[in-house]
């Protein structure tokens, strides 16, 4: 303590036999002047001075050094010794600064505050004695302002420059930097030096925009998300403080949206553009990009800052078609799968994270299906046509023609990686029909039916002749089914009174009635 240095401090003013004569608690205001300019009594000046915030002391003041021979009025005698208990509230000088002490450091710090950005921060604040007149955790609300504007007291402003998220500051500010002579409310009475502890939580401009930061991106990348992509992909999402809010993790379910198209917040619409399957990437959303001065619900404060650590895990376009890539093709392919073939194959079923869903090594045989009879998924399908025996395709089907927006066995809207390879082909018949003819069927039909020429057909007579056609190459039953009934379906079309027999009259020729096929065929 100096010279020109301002004091507040409570007394208690006594005579020498313990009789009070004044007191700055009985008024209920600590006592402010300044040091060494003759405005308080000789004898206080010069007993303050060494004084430290919160200390007492008792002052013995001789009438030299108080109201000598005069006395004062009618309350103190002249001559009088003078005993002033003081309890110093607080000090500060016209020419202190803003005391700044950084109680802890950020770890990472890649921005600081400067002028006109908006900071959100809790603090606890007190006077020099110890006294608290506020604190953010109390309300469990951050204190939010813009810095350099006018909306905070000058010397947290200047405090406030430099900060990181997450450091921790103590500010002494002196009352000319603080409320000033005014003071503030009850809390806060004139001439007050404040002390404030600082969390910075959080801090952004309203210019920013978002910033991406990519943390992996897997070395084959060959398509890039644009707007218009559904895409799922798990996330983090925490604050510039690293405290998570929400995670897909835990709920072990991707988000799924539309990219572009304003289902999500502006700035992840605009994070998610340009990604890669499996790329990994850090999106800081400023919070005019993101839920704005309102907050969401409970969990995210108004004007806060979001971070989202996302993982892609696939997207597609609902325009895609089926993609389909040849690893192996054997030499000579005379012949490949079609619609209405029965195929036998080998598969592993995969998220494009390369997450195993099924494989058919889990069972003793391979895969069968018949091309087109809608038993298997319309991308897998697809994909399967055209092969050769022995070849190796992988196949990529979007959830539009896998297993849609609901999944089932799969996640909902999942894109598929499949890799197949083709162990057998059994060629097939168009739909509707049960045999074809590969050759030009026999000019007297009937006839050469009719193998012992008593003018009518059984069972037993049908099946042999039907028999020895698909032996001698020249028809094709309907595959994937038991021949006998398939035989006996044929044998059932043509008795037409159900007698068990069929006659000439009975036995037609069906004609092919789809003009859109290539092939024409007649059957029984």
């Amino acid at each position: 303590m100096a010279d020109g240095d301002f004091v507040r401090y409570h007394y208690n003013a006594t005579f020498i036999d313990g009789k009070q004569f004044d007191s700055s608690y009985q008024r209920g205001t600590p006592f402010f002047e300044v040091v060494g300019q003759g405005r308080q009594l000789a004898g206080v000046d010069k007993g303050i001075v060494g004084m430290c915030i919160n200390e007492r002391r008792k002052i013995t003041v001789p009438p030299h050094l108080a109201y000598g021979g005069q006395g004062a009025g009618d309350t103190i005698p002249p001559d009088t010794t003078l005993v002033f208990d003081l309890h110093l509230l607080d000090i500060f000088n016209r020419a202190d600064k803003v005391q700044t002490r950084v109680i802890k450091s950020s770890k990472n710090c890649s921005r600081s505050v400067m002028r006109t950005d908006f900071v959100r921060f809790h603090f606890n604040g007190s006077l020099l004695d110890g006294s608290t007149f506020d604190s953010s955790y109390e309300r469990s609300q951050t204190q939010d302002s813009v810095v350099g504007e006018g909306w905070l007291i000058k010397g947290l402003e200047e405090g406030l420059l430099g900060m990181c998220v997450g450091e921790i500051r103590n500010f002494i500010i002196p009352p000319f930097l603080a409320f000033g002579e005014k003071g503030y409310g009850k809390e806060i009475p004139p001439h007050a030096t404040l002390v404030y502890d600082i969390l910075l939580e959080d801090l952004h401009n309203t210019k920013d925009d978002i910033t991406v930061e990519i943390q992996e991106v897997p070395e084959s990348c060959t398509r890039k998300s644009v707007t218009g992509d559904y895409i799922r992909y798990h996330y983090n999402g925490t604050f510039l403080n690293g405290i998570t809010f929400d995670t897909s993790y835990q709920r072990n379910s991707t988000y799924n949206t539309y990219i572009g198209l304003g289902y999500v917040i502006s700035g992840m619409d605009k994070g998610l553009q340009g990604v890669c399957v499996g790329e990994r990437r850090r999106i800081t959303i400023p919070p005019h990009l993101a839920y704005g001065q309102q907050g969401a619900g409970k969990d995210i404060p108004g004007s806060a800052v979001v971070v989202f650590d996302i993982h892609v895990i696939d997207f597609h376009n609902p325009k895609d078609s089926v993609q389909v890539d040849v690893t192996f093709k054997p030499e000579p392919c005379n012949e490949t799968s079609e619609v209405n073939d029965f195929v036998q194959y080998h598969y592993n079923c995969s998220l494009l994270d390369g997450t195993l869903l099924f494989t058919s090594s889990d069972y003793s045989a391979p895969q069968d299906v018949v091309l087109g009879a809608d038993k298997v998924i319309d991308g897998l399908d697809e994909g399967l046509r055209g092969m050769c025996v022995g070849e190796r395709r992988t196949i990529i089907v979007p959830p539009h023609l896998g297993h849609g927006e609901r999944g089932g066995d799969v996640p909902g809207s999942a894109v598929l990686h499949f890799e197949v390879e083709l162990v057998s082909i059994q060629k097939g018949v168009p739909e509707g029909y049960l045999f074809v003819w590969l050759k030009d069927s026999p000019a007297e039909l009937f006839q050469a039916l009719d193998m012992n020429q008593d003018k009518e057909v059984p069972l037993e007579e049908f099946s042999v002749f039907i028999k020895q056609q698909v032996a001698e190459g020249k028809g094709r039953l309907k595959p994937a089914q038991d021949p006998e009934v398939v035989i006996g379906d044929m044998f059932k079309n043509q008795d037409r009174n159900k007698d068990g027999r069929i006659t000439a009259e009975e036995l037609k020729l069906k004609v092919e009635e789809d003009a859109e096929k290539e092939d024409q065929h007649d059957e029984l």
